[in-house]
């Protein structure tokens, strides 16, 4: 019995002393952003090849391209960050003379950005740049077998670092021409950049030569080593100079220099890497990159967990002082000036499913859920407008949701190539074609799905291509309704009636949803991206009832997102679902969506409706060379009044896009194009330590049950055993004697 009761007053010993946090024990007194992912870890983090939403919350954090975004302005700005300034390029004609600023488009041939870097800054420590007493490198020559069981740089017993240098930028523009890794920007670097499209060719075959008799499917490839061969468009006349000549005039290529595409890429990390032993070890810049940012990749488990610790030799930067109007009432100039990154670490762990990971947010135990994911804060707003109970939890914990509507976009599009909703082969068809789409158009009611019903995905109803926040986007005025679809009606702008649709829908020849010359249904097919799920489900059938309103039959055709590529890049589909996040902040980024050049069955490109119109091309060239001014507002305005009338795709909605932060957490602000926002976040430690204490107290009555449970279980079990002794010596004591 005792032993019993010593065990049970044990484990209340032991579970009393635990809490129901899943990080280390004293975590949250320290100075370390705590976050999840629910996706799998990152594909690659190497510069050249990295482009999707679950690598750049690294990337930005560990990379610096030249430029970067103002964090606090709207619209967005650009401001340097290794560069001195932001540069205005210098035009010459084909023989090499300057032109003035103002020169015409069509006399400018090459355009030159020259960018002075900072001098002073200092890469993360990493071995690739340790060095002995003589100053050779102490790990650029590892024979097979030396790199052993390391698998992490920090592995490594010696570190080093170096100063960045323009050539640093040269190497990087040139990795684009590589044969080792995917490269996706190569195609629109080699159309700008004089002379990348010719390197590419020459790479190719120096690389073929350098394996030639190798295995092929050998993890270990010899150095590529890129300084070997000059690149024409991209030089470094000085250390810290970086000269770049592009084709004719491109003003919004400025704009690529604020993605990692052109982060600098030092050339002792990729010699590093190339060596015996590291691709089998998972040592790479896939893994673990090599930046000057305010942060380096410290720990790596794959699909598990990330973590990022404060670079070292980070030269720290000044926190903004201006911002918006509303900026400072929301707190988020009280840190002007100070030196950032407030941060020393950024932990990031797996979360697989959604309502866990919402959990641990309202337990505390997340800073904010997810680094750069702007649909947290709409799902947490959803909740407290369907719970009184859940929004006065959330009011009074201090949470915060500050809420936008950024440069994004998702629309239903219309295939060109389909016979029934596409351009048509004759134009009678054309005609006919270009009025079913408009009567859906019509039909589907943005407003009332993503404004009312879907609000965890909700926004604000499209009338072209585009949002608000971009210069000739007239989002948001009068004069910015899309006539096809809405009209003016004492002031405000609402949607056009069913019954205007059904006109239009028997003009095109499907009088109530039904072929005029065979009487049958009008059956369309409606691909969508993912795999049908309750969630998802929802969203198809509202959108079958929006086709219903014309009597139109839509047949959703759900698949995985491999198959749906594999249908969109083949020119199957019909009607489909799609989106698009900006790269930058200019009207180009989504008015390329639609360019014929750009399709997507036929050039792999982004024009996923395949769309094609002769005076929208033509315009769209014209675009590209104009600099935000009446001309380029004149142009834009004539492109969307084409798209509006032609209806390539029913507009669909501009997402809102809010982040959720700890009232712990300050200077959050939600943004889609700013991507380093880690080092703009201040924490508060103690303040986090007591609200953990106060929102998770340890009940203690289970364990007071459990243990008069466990009592009263061994005080049975001890009586049936003492019943059962007596049981069986009865009969023993007055058994008779042998004989």
């Amino acid at each position: 019995m005792r032993r019993w009761l010593a065990a049970a007053c044990c484990a209340l010993g032991l579970v009393a002393g635990c809490d129901n946090s899943p990080h280390p024990r004293g975590i949250e007194r320290t100075n370390t952003l705590l976050n999840a992912f629910q996706e799998r870890s990152p594909r690659t983090l190497d510069p050249t090849t990295s482009y999707s939403n679950n690598e750049t919350p690294y990337t930005y954090q560990i990379y610096e391209p030249l430029y970067g975004y103002h964090y606090l302005k709207r619209p967005y700005t650009l401001v340097p960050k290794t560069a001195q300034a932001v540069v205005e390029p210098q035009y010459l004609d084909a023989s090499g003379r300057p032109l003035p600023h103002d020169a015409p488009a069509d006399a400018i041939a090459y355009t030159v950005y020259d960018i002075r870097i900072r001098p002073g800054i200092l890469y993360a420590p990493h071995p690739a740049f340790a060095k002995d007493g003589q100053g050779r490198y102490r790990y650029h020559d590892l024979k097979p077998g030396d790199v052993g069981g390391r698998r992490s740089p920090l592995e490594f017993e010696h570190q080093g670092t170096r100063e960045l240098v323009a050539d640093d930028y040269v190497y990087a523009f040139k990795r684009h021409a590589t044969t080792r890794t995917e490269a996706p920007i190569f195609g629109i670097f080699a159309e700008y950049v004089v002379g990348l499209r010719d390197y590419g060719e020459l790479v190719k075959r120096e690389d073929a030569a350098l394996r030639a008799g190798l295995d092929p499917a050998a993890l270990d490839k010899p150095f590529l080593d890129f300084r070997r061969w000059p690149l024409q468009g991209v030089t470094a006349p000085e250390p810290h100079l970086l000269r770049i000549k592009i084709h004719g005039k491109y003003p919004q290529f400025k704009y690529w220099l604020a993605m990692t595409f052109t982060a600098p890429v030092p050339w002792e990390a990729d010699a590093f890497y190339a060596q015996p032993g590291m691709a089998a070890n998972g040592l790479s810049l896939a893994t673990w990159p090599v930046g000057t940012g305010p942060f380096m990749m410290t720990e790596v488990v794959t699909d598990r967990r990330h973590v990022m610790r404060r670079n070292p030799h980070f030269r720290g930067v000044s926190y903004p002082c201006e911002g918006m109007p509303e900026d400072a009432g929301s707190g988020l100039l009280a840190d002007c000036g100070k030196t950032m990154p407030f941060v020393d670490a950024i932990v990031s762990t797996i979360e697989r499913e959604k309502v866990p990971h919402k959990a641990k947010f309202v337990q505390g135990y997340l800073d904010v859920p997810e680094i750069e994911r702007p649909e947290w804060g709409i799902e947490f707003l959803v909740d407290m407008g369907d719970s009184e109970r859940t929004a006065r939890l959330y009011t009074e914990r201090g949470f915060r949701f500050p809420r936008t509507v950024d440069i994004s976009n998702w629309y239903l599009g219309f295939n060109w190539l389909d016979p029934v909703v596409g351009r048509g082969d004759t134009p009678e068809q054309q005609v006919r074609n270009r009025k079913l789409r408009q009567a859906l158009s019509i039909a589907i009611d943005w407003e009332e799905g993503y404004g009312k019903i879907f609000l965890a995905k909700g926004g604000e109803a499209a009338h072209g291509p585009l949002p608000a926040g971009l210069f000739g986007s007239r989002h948001g005025t009068p004069e910015g309704h899309n006539p096809v679809t809405h009209r003016i009606e004492g002031g405000r702008v609402v949607r056009r009636s069913i019954d205007e649709a059904r006109r239009l829908l028997a003009e095109a020849g499907y009088p109530n949803g039904r072929d005029a010359t065979t009487g049958r249904p009008l059956v369309l097919n409606y691909d969508y991206q993912r795999a049908p799920t309750p969630e998802s489900k929802a969203e198809l059938d509202w959108m079958v009832r929006q086709f219903a309103k014309l009597g139109v039959q839509l047949e959703i055709r759900a698949t995985d997102y491999n198959q749906f590529q594999e249908k969109m890049l083949a020119g199957r589909q019909q009607i489909f679902w799609w989106g698009w996040l900006a790269d930058y902040p200019d009207a180009e980024n989504f008015l390329f969506l639609l360019y014929g050049p750009n399709s997507k069955a036929e050039h792999e490109g982004e024009n996923a409706a395949n769309y094609q119109n002769d005076e929208y091309d033509r315009l769209y060239k014209q675009l590209q060379t104009l600099d935000d001014g009446p001309d380029k507002q004149a142009v834009i305005d004539r492109m969307v009044a084409i798209v509006r009338e032609d209806a390539p795709w029913a507009w669909g909605y501009f997402p809102y896009a809010a982040a959720a932060f700890q009232p712990w957490v300050h200077n959050g602000k939600p943004s889609i194009l700013i991507r380093d926002m880690a080092m703009y976040y201040r924490l508060d430690p103690e303040l986090r330590a007591r609200k953990w204490a106060e929102w998770n107290r340890p009940v203690y009555w289970p364990l007071a049950l459990l243990a008069l449970g466990a009592l009263a279980l061994a005080w049975r079990l001890r009586r049936s055993f003492v019943e059962r002794e007596r049981a069986v010596a009865r009969p023993a004591a007055t058994a008779p004697a042998a004989r």
